[in-house]
């Protein structure tokens, strides 16, 4: 069965209920600050989505091993790098994000309670997710960073004197 989005004239092929052209579905771009080796790991996961929601999501917990790395953290044990960023101040918000893509990653390759393949929903929150956990720690700091950055020395100065 075919289908043709109403918003941009494109084509979708349904195959069992399941879309199978275009791959990515209505997945979200990737957050434009990803690093390299993350990226990889969520264009792929973007890809098999709608056929296996499983396999995008099992993708998409790797990708926040990673990022638990690109932030200072061990990467052997995400639940221990998820303690050790909420020792640091990490928000619940996005505790909650990052447990929700390590458990729901998990259960996705090992039996549990959650059947992705029925709720493959699931597997699509899990991508917004991984953006913005991306935004928080990298794109956040980096734009604040290049304001700040602009600012005149002797301000900084003034502000360093104020904080100390």
């Amino acid at each position: 069965m075919s289908a043709k989005c109403k918003h941009c004239d494109g084509f979708s092929i349904w195959l069992n209920k399941k879309m199978v052209f275009p791959l990515t579905g209505n997945v979200e771009m990737p957050n434009a600050d990803l690093p390299p080796e993350i990226l990889n790991d969520y264009n792929e996961a973007k890809d098999i989505v709608n056929i296996s929601p499983r396999g995008s999501a099992a993708l998409l917990r790797l990708a926040i091993q990673k990022m638990c790395i690109h932030l200072g953290e061990k990467g052997k044990n995400i639940n221990d790098d998820v303690a050790n960023l909420v020792k640091k101040g990490l928000p619940v918000q996005l505790q909650q994000a990052l447990d929700s893509v390590r458990v729901i990653g998990n259960h996705a390759v090992h039996p549990g309670v959650i059947d992705l393949d029925d709720k493959p929903e699931t597997a699509f929150a899990l991508f917004s997710f991984v953006n913005i956990i991306c935004d928080y720690f990298i794109t956040q700091p980096k734009k604040i960073a290049e304001v700040y950055g602009n600012l005149p020395e002797k301000d900084k100065a003034n502000i360093a004197k104020r904080d100390s």
